[in-house]
């Protein structure tokens, strides 16, 4: 099935964490993101600027990427949290590639951690839902290694979208976090709803202070 690629749009979701091992937890908190083309970038102007605007320069080079790994991709359609005020923190943005007929040819998975540190995961792509396991590459939660792998499921873009990611270690599923999100109509006001109120910048602090409970509780800080 060919998916909606009717960009750009904006989403309205809640993302979960959910930690099993070594300390059981459990957060959510909603969340608001642009899909948008990434080879032609929404321009906004004036104060708009300010409130929403998704930069390339946020992002890796995925062109480049693909290219190395022989992924044809005549259309990338990219899913991520957009600048407000000027500050852009995106735990998770995710990269749809479509060959020149509209079916899907990989999912890219870019992951950002609190530390400035990113990196892509190159998934498989032609079916509706993605579904592949990967290497953990990137040391993103301060209280697991870079051990072990993730399993991570992607949904192509329509009315609604989901994502889950699933750490794996030694046979055990310590900790799984995902999106489900929902277009809502590009409007204006939709616009200033979705960034002023689910802001990067109250992402990023919300993921700060639960890292600060789960250290007050004990929990150790695994070495990078």
């Amino acid at each position: 099935m060919t998916p909606d690629l009717n960009v750009p749009a904006i989403y309205e979701g809640r993302v979960t964490h959910a930690r099993r091992t070594p300390l059981a937890h459990r957060f959510h908190y909603r969340a608001g993101y642009w899909l948008v083309d990434y080879d032609r970038l929404p321009q906004p102007r004036g104060w708009m600027r300010l409130v929403a605007r998704v930069r390339r320069d946020d992002h890796a080079d995925v062109r480049s990427l693909l290219h190395e790994e022989g992924i044809v991709a005549e259309r990338i359609v990219l899913l991520a949290t957009a600048r407000t005020g000027g500050y852009v923190f995106n735990p998770l943005s995710v990269f749809w590639c479509y060959d020149d007929a509209g079916h899907p040819t990989a999912v890219l998975a870019e992951v950002h951690n609190t530390y400035g540190g990113r990196h892509v995961y190159v998934l498989r792509g032609e079916d509706e839902v993605s579904d592949t396991r990967v290497e953990k590459e990137l040391y993103v939660s301060p209280f697991y290694s870079t051990d072990g792998s993730y399993r991570i499921r992607v949904s192509q873009p329509g009315p609604a979208l989901s994502v889950t990611v699933t750490l794996e270690q030694e046979g055990h599923e310590p900790f799984v976090a995902s999106l489900a999100a929902t277009r809502r109509p590009l409007t204006v006001a939709n616009v200033l709803r979705i960034s002023l109120r689910y802001s990067a910048l109250r992402t990023s602090a919300l993921i700060r202070w639960q890292a600060l409970r789960l250290w007050s509780r004990g929990l150790k800080i695994a070495p990078r």
